[in-house]
């Protein structure tokens, strides 16, 4: 019985400890990049290149991705404006039935991107491979980045950690269910960011040549 309740003793510190960390890691990502999550196209610097952080364009339902769906808009709308010039696809292509930056690039070019102005990563598996193949493989230290709000901020802090000077203009959130999963998911994967960078140094899984753009 004692042995017991020294094991329930430690169990509890544990997860009290976990949860203090998990406040404090989500506190710190955000209050540190907040700042550089805008909505406004105005506020954009022009004659930038963008990266679009990959996902599936199709929920487990089968239905559409509202987020996909949401950030190949807005995406669409960089390019019009004249705030962008040219596209890094980044995202998930490990088996040959899921390509997420063929996906991406489809759907731009049906709303009238030309082929000409996208670059596809087919390794981006995680935000911080996206994010650290950006710079090493493609030669971009300077970008705006496309993803949903909630995301935004795990992806600043990498780009931060890595020494980029990166903003992101924040793609419509979704307003179904989904949101509320989506969230609590990446209260974990922000300290999952803090351990990857600064106790675990975690590398991107695939490296390889360097392939700079150059406009």
């Amino acid at each position: 019985m004692i042995f017991l309740k020294r094991v329930l003793r430690v169990g509890l510190v544990a997860l009290i400890i976990s949860i203090v960390f998990i406040i404090i890691a989500n506190v710190w990502v955000i209050t540190s990049t907040q700042s550089r999550v805008f909505t406004d196209y105005a506020q954009l610097p022009g004659n930038s290149i963008a990266l679009v952080l990959g996902t599936s364009n199709r929920l487990s339902s089968g239905g559409p991705n509202p987020f996909f769906e949401n950030r190949i808009n807005t995406a669409a709308n960089l390019y019009r404006e004249g705030k962008v010039v040219h596209f890094i696809l980044s995202g998930d292509n490990r088996t040959r039935y899921y390509n997420e930056p063929m996906m991406m690039k489809k759907a731009l070019m049906s709303r009238g991107v030309p082929d000409s102005v996208i670059t596809l990563d087919y390794a981006g598996l995680r935000t911080l491979d996206s994010i650290v193949r950006c710079k090493e493989i493609f030669g971009q230290e300077k970008i705006i980045i496309i993803t949903q709000t909630f995301h935004s901020y795990r992806a600043l802090f990498i780009s931060d950690y890595y020494k980029m000077d990166a903003i992101v203009l924040a793609a419509n959130d979704s307003t179904n269910e989904f949101v509320a999963k989506v969230n609590v998911r990446e209260y974990l994967a922000r300290t999952k960011a803090i351990l990857d960078l600064y106790f675990l140094s975690t590398a991107p899984r695939h490296l390889g040549e360097k392939e700079p753009i150059t406009l």
